[in-house]
């Protein structure tokens, strides 16, 4: 018996097993593929990640390991023709400590996270594929490719667009594969191009971009993405493009087709759906790897609670993240916008609307006091006695009312106090949730 099954190990599944693990939670985590992936993939890391990856105790690694994103420089042919930036280079404010994307390959990310994991006493079981479950009404039992059987409480699909839990649930996958639009991604070494620059051949006037070159932080290795059109010599379309830049050594290579869908339902039951299994965005902007670990975040503390009413409301508020999330890097994607901003850096997301979200403020990511609200607790700003099990802080200038900071960084109530218990019960909210040394 253990509580909760996470099946799939990507960033989601791992973020996921962190949140639970260090409060303590029985979990395990298994993977169907027997080892860890290598290609880059998803290589963007936005400012609101980067704040959850601090709660986690990671974001030291990932920001000496990766980097800010370079300059784009554009080529026509082996010519120069512009330099420009994606984004523009922000310095940290108290509201904004990690302000800046930063590049991360997926494969690095991945295990940083699965080190971490480690510290907390567990491991990705890999080469172990879940190939049936069936739930009742007090939990799921899942069936192993090696025919163990696993009983949980709950069960966590984060296996990826294709995932086999959202597809046993009989979940809708709603949305559009564009079969003509097909990318092709590689990791790439090559001497002809320095490593200060994300290296682009297209049109800049007509906006279109034909493929391009990217270093990546910490490694000797380049990514490439092009257009994929049927024709499998990589090293004749780069030459066709960028007839001075020569490919040395291919070390990966994919291809995949433009999706933009998301599930009916993110939860059936005992049943959860998150990351990519919930949703598949298009790769502009860099928000899928970045939804999904937020995904994980909303559900980890609300799975270590595990009343009914506070689960209820993590298909509610992670859908109409998605559903924002997908409108945008669909249009980013459509237009070949090259710009990042303060549309893509995941900071502005909210609950708004939320049934967990009470008051003026009600739903609001709190931007202050990160340091205090490290660990697995909630924070109560409020001028009272702690008559509650969290930690208890002054009101912020001009504040009015109690405020309480759920453990994810977002505010659940804000209102008076004579409210606050009402609220708390509501939910089920009504025992000590252990607080862990960062």
């Amino acid at each position: 018996m253990t509580h909760v099954l996470i099946v799939g190990s990507g960033p989601t599944g791992l973020t996921l097993a962190i949140e639970l693990a260090r409060r303590g939670v029985d979990l395990r985590i298994v993977e169907k593929s027997p080892e860890p992936p290598t290609g880059v993939r998803g290589k963007g890391l936005q400012p609101r990640t980067l704040e959850v990856f601090d709660d986690l105790g990671v974001v030291d690694e990932i920001l000496a390991t990766g980097r800010e994103y370079p300059s784009l420089r554009g080529y026509q042919g082996d010519q120069v023709v512009w330099e420009g930036r994606m984004d523009e280079i922000r310095e940290p404010s108290e509201g904004v400590p990690y302000p800046n994307l930063i590049m991360q390959p997926q494969w690095r990310t991945e295990q940083i996270l699965r080190d971490r994991l480690a510290e907390l006493g567990h491991e990705v079981e890999f080469g172990a594929e879940v190939t049936g479950f069936e739930q009742d009404g007090d939990g799921v039992t899942a069936t192993l490719g090696s025919g163990e059987r696993i009983r949980c409480a709950y069960l966590v699909g984060a296996d990826g667009g294709r995932s086999g839990v959202r597809k046993r649930l009989g979940v809708g996958f709603v949305g559009d594969t564009f079969e003509s639009e097909r990318m092709l991604l590689a990791d790439v070494r090559t001497g002809d191009l320095d490593r200060e620059h994300w290296h682009v051949w297209g049109s800049p006037a007509e906006q279109k971009i034909h493929f391009t070159i990217c270093p990546l932080p910490d490694t000797d290795v380049f990514q490439l993405v092009a257009p994929y059109t049927g024709d499998d010599d990589l090293i004749a379309l780069v030459a066709e493009h960028a007839p001075h830049v020569r490919i040395e050594e291919i070390l990966w290579r994919s291809e995949y087709r433009v999706n933009i869908r998301m599930a009916d339902r993110f939860r059936v039951g005992r049943v959860f759906l998150a990351g990519d299994a919930a949703h598949v965005h298009t790769p502009a902007g860099g928000q899928g790897l970045n939804t999904g670990v937020q995904d994980a975040y909303n559900l980890g503390w609300k799975l270590a609670v595990g009343t009914e009413a506070l689960l209820d409301t993590y298909e509610d508020e992670r859908m109409a993240v998605a559903e924002h999330v997908l409108g945008l890097s669909t249009r980013l994607y459509r237009e070949q916008a090259n710009r990042r901003g303060d549309d893509t850096n995941q900071l502005g997301l909210a609950y708004l609307g939320s049934p967990l979200s009470v008051g003026e403020r009600g739903g609001e990511r709190l931007g202050a006091l990160f340091a205090e609200q490290r660990g697995t607790g909630f924070l109560l700003l409020a001028d009272m006695e702690a008559e509650y099990p969290f930690t208890v802080l002054p009101p912020l200038d001009g504040q009015e009312g109690v405020i309480l900071v759920r453990p994810d960084g977002y505010i659940g109530y804000h209102g008076d106090e004579s409210g606050l218990s009402a609220y708390l019960s509501g939910f089920g909210i009504d025992a000590p949730l252990a607080d862990a040394e960062r």
